[in-house]
């Protein structure tokens, strides 16, 4: 389903639908704040991917189906945007201080992933090509975003796309609770930053590392995004390379070009991080748009659990799973094995 992002000014159940979802996320918003919460570093992305997820499973079918675009135009569109607003929590001068170490282990993670996932669910689990590229595009880039993208240079099923999504959703939500844990028992012995570059090189969805990153520290959530926007910028030369690849392979029968979709939300991200080192926007304006951009990544958390439904994966059986609890694993362990090596490398 693909919503055009001026939808929701003429479509009336459209906006009822973005609508339904700020009630989530308000909700998850109002529910950060309560001490226990914050004491346990429950952040708002977190408790409205959760809720959504509560929904989804339970009364989802309740909704009437004139809101679904709404609620996909927040998991997809609203993402998008916050993501770009995300921006102005960054200069170049912290882009400059992640150092080439971000770079590398951002395309040693991307490179890998997807490789080790593509071979593991068509030669060791013997799954749908289709459905294993998805699903490892979408654990090796950027999530959700990156399937969808992917889809648009592979022209797989809708329903491919469905399932590769809902395990990035289930496996990024996981690691984004799993790795704030882990860090704080001390099992992850990284220091703020170096951790802030396993996180945004390991973790599925911007949204989840921006979770995971600052349930940790603000310093660690900056850094986990940069790291991750790096990821994210390499899925354009990524489609073109897939698409070259793919137009070798299939037989191109009906003619054409595939069109490959350019992550403009990544180039619009680092616009908007020179317009803030540009130090021209006053800092209350600043303060409104980071606030602004918070709650709307809170929506989009909501409506992305809002979109997972455990009912998906009875059809297609266990592999896919089977193969997003791989990609998990190398994510979190060869993650960790390869940001040592590049600090040691590249220090930070």
């Amino acid at each position: 389903m693909s919503v055009s992002y001026g939808a929701v000014f003429r479509d009336p159940g459209t906006a009822r639908g973005v609508l339904f979802v700020a009630l989530f996320g308000a909700l998850a918003t109002a529910l950060a704040m309560i001490p226990q919460m914050t004491a346990w570093h429950l952040h708002s992305l977190i408790i409205g991917m959760v809720l959504g997820m509560i929904f989804a499973n339970t009364a989802r079918h309740r909704v009437p189906e004139s809101w679904n675009p709404g609620i996909h135009y927040t998991a997809r569109n609203l993402l998008r945007i916050a993501i770009v607003l995300y921006g102005f929590r960054i200069t170049f001068q912290t882009i400059l201080n992640v150092g080439i170490s971000g770079i590398v282990v951002s395309i040693a993670m991307v490179s890998l992933t997807f490789f080790l996932g593509l071979a593991f669910g068509t030669r060791v689990l013997k799954m749908d090509r289709d459905l294993s590229l998805l699903t490892a595009a979408g654990a090796a880039i950027c999530g959700a975003a990156a399937v969808l993208a992917t889809e648009s240079v592979v022209r797989a099923a809708a329903w491919k796309s469905t399932v590769a999504v809902a395990t990035v959703v289930l496996f990024g939500t996981l690691a984004m609770f799993l790795v704030p844990l882990l860090y704080r028992t001390g099992i992850i012995p990284l220091d703020l930053h170096d951790v802030g570059l396993y996180i945004g090189g390991s973790v599925h969805e911007v949204a989840h590392v921006v979770a995971a990153g600052n349930a940790i520290s603000p310093e660690t959530g900056d850094t986990a995004v940069i790291v991750k926007m790096i990821r994210v910028m390499m899925l354009a030369p990524f489609l073109l390379i897939l698409g070259a690849i793919l137009a070798r392979i299939v037989d191109t029968q009906n003619g054409g070009k595939a069109p490959v979709a350019v992550p403009w939300f990544a180039l619009l991200f680092i616009a908007m991080a020179g317009v803030h080192s540009l130090d021209i926007i006053p800092p209350g304006i600043v303060d409104g748009i980071n606030h602004l951009d918070g709650f709307l990544l809170t929506m989009a958390m909501c409506a992305l659990g809002m979109e997972t439904r455990f009912s998906k994966f009875r059809d297609v059986g266990l592999k896919p799973l089977w193969l997003a609890l791989f990609l998990f694993v190398w994510l979190l362990v060869g993650g960790f094995f390869i940001t040592k090596a590049v600090l040691t490398v590249f220090p930070a």
